[in-house]
């Protein structure tokens, strides 16, 4: 994979090549500081000052010539405007031709410009990580803090992109414009409904989102998902629509649809489950905890065999998932809660959530990726808010040859043969993705070559990359700076655990301390929500299904909220901070402090605490995917890996709270599991103001 040093070079267009961010002298003057600062020959406070003047200058100068050429693009549009008025009185079809080529030329021009300051923008981005990862410093906190926010900013022209959509505006009612439309010259203010179409208006949009992050609904969703986008194409991005397999997303899109269905299915009659088999109403928390205890080991193992098939492990899952139910519905004839327990973690051992992310990301093309994406955390809201009230559903009682079918035991019945068929279902109609198997025959033809070439794996490995370091220092001679020092500038995969956590910046931890606490936050709520009702309300099994599916139903119509309006409105750093707050006011409400607790009292604050917690973990994990480094972007070890162990070890955390608070009585029950969250979530709130600036 080509640095960006060399990518810059080679992708810059020769006209504009003065005006591009001279990363590589940037790159040695960070190099010179680092020598000068060891020496003593300068001090923190004077290479800062002094990078900080070399790198305004570099940006003045991006800024200067992005509005020069904003300039010469609007004054062609206003001469193609003078042009169109006189050509609508003669209505010459060949000449409207003309000038609609003439505008697309303008928007191909356009396509250049915001090509140049991606690439600039992208060029900033890795200086200002390289001087942090140098010297220690948090100099992109104090950069971003003093430039962004400063009303005079430049630095707001490069990542905001200001003029650019008015020109955007231009090209896209002029060309509606010129197009005959049922007889008539139409624009696009005539027809808001109508979203405008046309080639070079669509390369346009890409670009700018590509520049800006910007999210609407589906990507919001996307980045839910954290199936995260790589600076630079990868292998993935290659994949064609011939490749492609409808049927084989859609089986895993049911796949997690299913799991959500299986951890929740539980929740409501959980406490009773455990009193039946004569253990206290709080077990529940070991119940419902020990299929996240499992998945902690589960989501490593099967992020690893994804590398090799994705068949293997759904079936494997399907498997695992379908003897964990039998023996958790089986546990109350044979009187055994380490049956039941057990039957858990089998089930958590069957959690497919990374195959299924990993399909997506690498076997979907690129242009449907983000709908499959959004797919993704549909398929979870969905079955989130259809377990419990599948639950709700299951309220009767008979026995057949001998097996009791009550609403502790139909759940795992129900899953029983919900995946059975699915397990038919994936080996009929699953297809394994082309490079999959081309990787394992290229792998099984080339054993024997490869034990020719060298007497081990190691050394025939080691060949070909210690010639591929030897070239490129011939090639750039002393700078090679990308290539030895700057680990984010490789885009090999973390190998291990610990790898993945040496890459961790503290934006990124503090962003991972969010995500364990709204975790931690939500399992506290949805999985004593049985034990609390029953004990202050009384609540049958059927009121509480009720309520948790409720909540359930909430997500997707919070993240179209979020995604499609309020994104737009306020930058995501601020969203998180606002969404932190009301989490930790809907704790703080939850709390009893007097000896009546009411349901009004309940059930806004866990609302409050649920939704909160919804927004905050698309925002979170929208930021995680900006912040996080493009070497976590694939591999076994990835981003989204990191995230689901961060999200279960929060919800092993919770559940074996809920088990260890239970001894202090169910009247302390709520408020001694409260606590811990309360806790974490000021943390938290403590931790993202100190690494605020970073979130950019």
């Amino acid at each position: 994979m080509v640095n960006f040093g060399k990518r810059l070079v080679a992708d810059q267009l020769e006209e504009w090549r003065e005006y591009y961010i001279n990363y590589k002298m940037m790159k040695k003057k960070v190099k010179q500081y680092v020598q000068q600062t060891q020496t003593g020959g300068k001090n923190r406070e004077q290479v800062l000052k002094e990078f900080s003047r070399m790198l305004d200058d570099q940006i003045e100068k991006i800024v200067l010539f992005l509005l020069q050429q904003q300039g010469h693009l609007a004054s062609r549009i206003e001469n193609l405007g003078e042009q169109r008025a006189a050509l609508m009185e003669q209505s010459d079809v060949s000449q409207i031709c003309q000038l609609r080529e003439a505008y697309r030329e303008v928007g191909y021009d356009l396509v250049k410009l915001l090509r140049f300051l991606d690439m600039n923008a992208t060029g900033i981005r890795k200086i200002l990580k390289k001087f942090d990862k140098r010297f220690g410093y948090k100099f992109t906190d104090y950069y971003v803090s003093t430039r962004a926010n400063h009303p005079y900013s430049q630095l707001q022209q490069i990542f905001k992109q200001v003029g650019v959509v008015a020109v955007v505006g231009a090209l896209s009612r002029n060309l509606a414009y010129l197009q005959d439309h049922r007889g008539s010259f139409s624009s696009i203010y005539d027809h808001p409904s109508i979203t405008f179409k046309d080639p070079v208006i669509e390369q346009i949009n890409h670009s700018v989102q590509k520049l800006t992050h910007s999210t609407n609904f589906l990507q919001f969703l996307g980045q839910h998902a954290l199936i995260v986008p790589d600076d630079m194409h990868s292998g993935s991005d290659l994949v064609d629509d011939q490749s492609y397999h409808f049927l084989s997303l859609l089986l895993n899109l049911v796949n997690t649809f299913l799991y959500m269905v299986n951890t929740y299915i539980i929740v409501p009659t959980a406490d009773d489950y455990s009193v039946s088999l004569g253990a206290a109403a709080t077990v529940c928390g070991v119940i419902i905890g020990s299929m996240a205890v499992a998945q902690i080991f589960s989501s490593v193992y099967f992020s690893a065999w994804s590398n090799r098939s994705y068949f293997r492990p759904l079936v494997f899952s399907s498997i695992m998932l379908f003897l964990g139910n039998l023996l958790y519905a089986l546990a109350y004839d044979l009187n055994s809660l380490t049956v039941l327990i057990v039957g858990r973690l089998l089930c958590g051992l069957g959690s497919a959530r990374a195959v299924n992310r990993r399909y997506i990301s690498d076997c979907v093309p690129l242009k449907t990726r983000l709908q499959a994406s959004a797919g993704f955390v549909s398929a979870s809201a969905l079955g989130m808010a259809c377990g419990p009230a599948l639950a709700g559903l299951l309220q009767t009682k008979f026995r057949i040859y001998g097996l009791t079918f009550n609403q502790n035991t139909l759940p795992g019945w129900v899953m029983c043969v919900a995946w059975l068929v699915y397990l038919c279902w994936l080996w009929i109609s699953f297809k394994e993705p082309g490079h999959i198997a081309t990787d394992n025959s290229v792998n099984s033809q080339s054993s024997d070559s490869a034990h020719q070439v060298s007497g081990n794996l190691e050394d025939g490995l080691g060949q070909p990359l210690l010639v591929d370091v030897k070239e490129r220092h011939d090639e750039d001679g002393e700078d090679n700076d990308d290539n030895e020092e700057d680990p984010e500038e490789s885009h090999k995969p973390a190998t291990s655990l610990a790898a993945a956590y040496r890459l961790l910046t503290p934006s990124v931890k503090v962003q991972l301390l969010i995500y364990f606490m709204l975790k931690f936050a939500m399992e506290i709520l949805l999985s004593e929500s049985s034990v609390v009702t029953t004990f202050y309300f009384n609540w049958t099994t059927s009121t509480v299904a009720i309520f948790l599916a409720v909540l359930g139903l909430t997500v997707l119509p919070v993240n179209v909220i979020v995604g499609s309006y309020v994104t737009n409105l306020f930058q995501d750093r601020q969203i998180l901070v606002a969404s932190e707050i009301m989490v930790l006011i809907g704790i703080v409400m939850s709390f009893c402090f007097t000896p009546q607790y009411s349901v009004p009292q309940y059930v806004t604050s866990a609302l409050i605490t649920f939704v909160f917690s919804e927004v905050l973990e698309g925002v979170n994990l929208s930021l995680l995917s900006r912040v996080m480094s493009s070497r976590l972007s694939r591999g076994t070890y990835n981003g989204g890996l990191l995230s689901t162990e961060a999200g279960t070890l929060a919800r092993v955390a919770a559940d074996m709270t809920i088990t260890a608070a239970g001894y202090l009585g169910q009247s302390r029950l709520l408020n001694a599991t409260l606590l811990p969250s309360l806790l974490i979530c000021v943390a938290s709130i403590v931790a993202t103001f100190c690494t605020y600036n970073s979130l950019y």
